[in-house]
């Protein structure tokens, strides 16, 4: 029993090593323990009761491996790394990216089997997480659909699947895209790849992106455009943060609201302040009908600002919109009794 503390030392300092490299000879491992390298191997066997999955290798001297098991067995960090995973966990909890239940619990348990030392600067360490400000819910991805996605780019196998999220039924055909890069963007995950139907590089968003089996063929990764990962993604999303560029069509508008209440519901673009009910907003969108109807969903008068291509298009949605409200069959006519067809029909 008086052995005890020194045998679990031992295989505490047995356990760190065999995580610090690949290989290690019995001998040197019997030198840096400075034990027999009989004790060596009872020490080994006795790791391997705990659940340790301990490999012996071939060799003259012969020698000892950490591999992956079918379990994880109990782990062993230094200071530095186990404060450095909880910081980690702790950001991961607050990230917005769908594994924050999962991180905070892993915390929990790190937290609790540390010493008080490392939990006094662990508790110190608090993230306060700024969310995209929006009407409803971010929706998130699941931590499954991000394995999946994880492994198809580990693999360099093409990805099938529906697009669309909640939405997507599986009717159709399935999306075929060569998954290049998983990233996280402002609390979201997104997929870069070449889109196979489009030929064209695509980001997808992952909540949206429901996974299909099995998986297509492998594949021979393209370049990446500029073959920088954080700058072809800088570029993608460039407009959509009130940076500027990006978005084909960019307009600005005045709207008779306060500057809070159209923030709520801005999760991109530029909103400020002009006077107590009176905001300034940049917007951008793919095409000067959309961005007319983005901004259209604000319940208050509208002053656009430029560009001529905004005015134009909120005067074809006013068209639209005119014929939408008539009844079926129905034709407005202005007061000289001419019949008013709408730019369409003309």
């Amino acid at each position: 029993m008086r052995d005890m503390p020194k045998t679990s030392a031992r295989l505490l300092a047995l356990l760190s090593l065999l995580q610090a490299r690949r290989d290690w000879p019995g001998p040197l491992l019997a030198e840096r323990l400075d034990v027999s390298p009989r004790t060596v191997r009872r020490d080994v066997d006795r790791l391997r009761e705990l659940g340790y999955p301990i490999a012996t290798t071939k060799g003259p001297d012969g020698g000892y491996r950490l591999d992956a098991g079918t379990r994880l067995p109990p782990l062993l960090f230094d200071d530095e790394q186990a404060v450095a995973l909880a910081v980690a966990l702790q950001a991961a909890a607050v990230s917005g990216a769908g594994v924050e239940e999962a991180a905070a619990r892993a915390l929990h348990t790190v937290r609790q089997v540390m010493p008080a030392r490392l939990r006094r600067r662990i508790d110190t360490f608090e993230v306060t997480a700024i969310g995209r400000p929006a009407g409803r819910p971010e929706p998130k991805a699941g931590g499954d659909v991000l394995m999946t996605i994880a492994a198809a780019v580990h693999a360099r196998e093409v990805l099938r699947f529906d697009y669309g999220g909640a939405g997507a039924d599986g009717g159709g055909p399935p999306r075929q895209a060569q998954p290049h890069h998983l990233v996280a963007r402002a609390g979201r995950w997104y997929l870069i790849a070449w889109d196979l139907d489009r030929r064209d590089w695509r980001t997808f968003r992952a909540d949206r992106i429901t996974p299909r089996t099995p998986n297509g063929p492998r594949f021979t990764p393209r370049e990446l455009p500029g073959g920088d990962v954080a700058a072809f993604v800088t570029g993608r999303f460039r407009g959509t943060d009130g940076t500027g560029g990006g978005w084909p069509c960019r307009g600005e508008v005045l709207l008779d609201l306060p500057a809070d209440a159209v923030s709520r519901f801005t999760s991109d673009g530029i909103v400020e302040e002009i006077a107590p009910d009176r905001t300034r907003l940049v917007l951008g969108s793919w095409s000067w009908t959309a961005l007319a109807a983005a901004i259209g969903r604000f319940d208050a008068p509208i002053e656009v600002v430029a560009p001529d291509e905004l005015r134009a298009a909120f005067a074809h949605l006013a068209r639209r919109y005119a014929k939408a409200a008539e009844g079926p069959g129905e034709r407005a006519r202005a007061p000289s009794g001419r019949e008013v067809r709408p730019a369409a029909d003309r």
